[in-house]
């Protein structure tokens, strides 16, 4: 570890007279096409202060791919100046090693505490009382995307709830037309899993097992036919042959899917389509079982670099992430919502409403990066891949392996 020692101790030199501008490099996963155009408003913000200038480092492939490479550079001594990751417990084992900046004097300068909003998403960047991230928004997992014109093609109404989906979904094979468009990546098949673990069971099932490890319940009747739900969603997708969330999503945006299950990100895609809310898609928050959704999202961490200008442009970009231009441009492209409930958004459409509605009556859950270390959602990953991809891995087969998953977690 003597890099990291080399790297602390750098950390505590500061350079001699005034700071000059910077060059700083933000690295983040965010590729998709609705992903590129609100990233690029984070880079205009911080490209205004003629101080300080954005270097992209975006990783292609997802948190999955992007969050190693993050690491890895790190804790090999060639840090970036930003970099994104979800909020939770992705980025412990970094501030514990001393890698990560305390952020804390620019959280309290700029308020934070009064305007971050639910509190949890400052609470999840703070450890022993300090501050290490700036939230950037809240993203939220529970929403089933339907696309009308599949539907009517189908010659049935548009679902309003997860009962009527899986009901339509032989009328939508009959039409040439694939039921639940799903991709190959790990999380999206957990991500599903838990959404149908959230809205069925419900959220306090999810949050009891996933955050006090009760792997009685986990063994339950109740997580059985969230199971037999899974299975149900498995051959919903079926011949969904794509890789990449934001290739499923344009499988629903093209009308060639009925529907995905996928985070509000997927908004920002059906935007830079040119799709209105409503009209050419219908969103359903809480699959239409329950109006609930996660208050995950995003948060942006500032490596140690000894480097005091790299530092004057940290601090910069920490409070321009938050001020409330920046929350509006940025999550109107994003399809998120901000994380401070003073800023407009008359411009919001209709999905972002609905999110905002929930946001308001507090009917929120926690985010499972919240709950979970990563080595616990990378198992769940494996099983959830391999269950939605093997047709011959029975619900009960699969719900062994997930309680002995849930009895081992940390």
């Amino acid at each position: 570890m003597t890099h990291m020692r080399n790297l602390l101790a750098a950390s505590t030199a500061l350079c001699a007279g005034a700071v000059h501008a910077a060059d700083l490099e933000v690295t983040h996963w965010w590729t998709s096409g609705g992903e590129a155009a609100a990233v690029a408003e984070l880079a205009r913000a911080l490209d205004a202060n003629p101080d300080h200038s954005w270097v992209d480092g975006a990783i292609a492939g997802g948190g999955g791919t992007a969050r190693p490479i993050v690491v890895s550079r790190i804790i090999g001594g060639d840090p970036m100046g930003a970099f994104q990751f979800n909020h939770g417990r992705q980025a412990e084992e970094l501030i514990e090693a001393g890698l990560l900046r305390d952020m804390t004097h620019v959280a309290e300068a700029e308020g934070w505490a009064d305007i971050v909003n639910p509190p949890s998403l400052l609470e999840a960047c703070t450890v022993d009382g300090r501050i290490y991230c700036a939230p950037v928004n809240i993203h939220s997992w529970q929403w089933l995307w339907l696309s009308n014109a599949a539907f009517e093609a189908a010659g049935v109404d548009v679902p309003t709830n997860w009962d009527e989906y899986t009901a339509a979904a032989d009328a939508l094979r009959a039409a040439d037309i694939q039921p639940l468009a799903l991709g190959a990546q790990p999380w999206q098949s957990s991500g599903l899993f838990n959404v149908l673990m959230a809205t069925l069971a419900g959220p306090e099932v999810l949050t009891q097992i996933y955050g006090e490890g009760d792997s009685e319940l986990a063994a339950g009747e109740e997580m059985a036919r969230v199971f037999q739900a899974a299975a149900a969603a498995r051959d919903m997708a079926r011949g969904s042959n794509v890789q990449d969330w934001n290739q499923a999503t344009n499988l629903v945006i093209t009308d060639a899917a009925g529907g995905q299950i996928m985070g509000d990100w997927a908004q920002g895609e059906f935007a830079v389509a040119g799709e209105t809310a409503g009209a050419d898609y219908t969103c359903l928050p809480g699959l239409g079982v329950r109006d609930v959704i996660s208050t995950g999202g995003d948060a942006f961490y500032f490596p140690e670099t000894g480097d005091a200008e790299i530092e004057a442009a940290q601090d910069a970009l920490a409070a321009i992430l938050l001020a409330p231009d920046t929350q509006v441009a940025f999550n109107l492209k994003k399809g998120s919502l901000p994380i401070r409930g003073d800023v407009d958004l008359a411009a919001a459409n209709d999905c972002m409403k609905k999110g905002l509605e929930i946001l308001a009556a507090g009917s929120t859950m926690p985010d499972v990066n919240m709950l979970n270390t990563e080595d616990t959602n990378n198992q769940l990953n494996d099983l959830f891949v391999q269950f939605f991809q093997d047709d011959g891995i029975t619900p009960e087969a699969a719900q062994e392996t997930f309680v002995s998953i849930v009895r081992r977690k940390d």
